[in-house]
């Protein structure tokens, strides 16, 4: 049964405020950060094919120069495909090009590159079982649900949320192919709005395995965050060095 990743480049990093232009390919410890999940993906070999979805020529031309041969010394066939204006756009653009012997697809923020080899192949391994696993986290701090505005802040009426029932959502999400490519098809022909693709899942019906996260995997924001990853890029080698 192949597999495949899309791996999601296209954001716009506005959130950075000028202090990173791309995420993507930032240097994060002297390498960008795009490579430190596709490090990954090689290193795991759970994947015969990575689909990165890109924002424009301006950001493929750099990509593609990274990626210049090391995709063929792992045996990976790369493929580049245009992102949309919603992460969910991207994620269907990426979708759409999968190829017929592919039964099982990674969908991964490259703006989360502390994703390990092992956590991969976990990941691999449950869904062929369960069709559907995300990797997740386990919700510490106690949650409250402003009722009325959101926007409000002052003096507003608070809501308990239990938080031994909350999960912090990451990626990767990991999928039989026909369940979450029917997923988004129905997230298309009810012009609904998501931010993951485990909600796609869900609202088709699905239910989804949770794989809690033996690893930091947070994802990359602000620019606090980059200091932060250094740190935990120092502490530990994520990946093996290519």
């Amino acid at each position: 049964m192949g597999k495949a990743a899309i791996l999601l480049c296209a954001g716009s990093s506005l959130r950075m405020r000028g202090a990173v232009e791309d995420k993507a390919l930032f240097p994060l410890m002297g390498k960008p950060v795009l490579l430190y999940s596709f490090n990954a993906f090689a290193a795991s070999k759970t994947v015969e094919q990575v689909i990165f979805v890109t924002r424009n020529t301006k950001q493929l031309d750099p990509i593609k120069d990274v990626l210049n041969d090391i995709s063929s010394s792992f045996g990976l066939e790369t493929v580049f495909v245009s992102g949309g204006n919603r992460r969910q756009d991207s994620v269907e653009n990426g979708l759409r090009t999968l190829p017929e012997n592919i039964n099982h697809v990674f969908i991964h923020d490259c703006a989360r590159p502390l994703i390990r080899p092992e956590t991969l192949l976990q990941l691999s391994e449950i869904v062929v079982r369960d069709k559907a696993v995300c990797l997740a986290h386990r919700i510490v701090d106690t949650i409250k649900e402003i009722e009325g505005d959101p926007a409000k802040t002052r003096l507003v009426t608070l809501k308990d949320r239990d938080r031994s029932r909350l999960w912090g959502m990451e990626t990767p999400q990991v999928f039989e192919r026909s369940l979450i490519c029917d997923a988004y098809r129905q997230v298309q022909k009810e012009e609904l709005e998501i931010t993951d693709d485990a909600s796609a899942a869900i609202r088709a019906g699905h239910r989804v395995s949770l794989l809690e996260t033996p690893y930091p995997n947070p994802k990359l924001t602000i620019p606090g965050d980059i200091s932060y990853f250094e740190h935990l890029l120092a502490k530990a080698a994520v990946n093996s060095p290519i």
